[in-house]
């Protein structure tokens, strides 16, 4: 079973990291209010990294360490993403 460390981007521009086994499950369960206390009434909610690790140890690993990044270096690792997934 994959492990996914994400960041949701909120509805007032602040953005938020977590790990789940179904990124879009547990964005349903944010945006119902039952996700993590923070994103209750920042909606919408819009899923804008996401990355697959091999299991839960590792997966919280690299959800502490993008924790400890600055909002700038969070801001570039989302860019940074999508510019790897972009069609060439």
């Amino acid at each position: 079973m994959a492990y996914w460390v994400y960041i949701l981007r909120c509805g007032d521009g602040t953005l938020y990291t977590g790990v789940t086994t179904d990124v879009a499950r547990r964005k349903s369960e944010h945006e119902r209010g039952v996700g993590a206390k923070y994103t209750r009434g920042r909606g919408p909610l819009t899923v804008v990294y996401r990355e697959a690790l091999p299991d839960k140890n590792a997966a919280l690993r690299r959800e502490a360490a993008i924790k400890r990044l600055t909002r700038t270096e969070k801001l570039t690792l989302i860019a940074d993403c999508a510019r790897r997934q972009e069609p060439r």
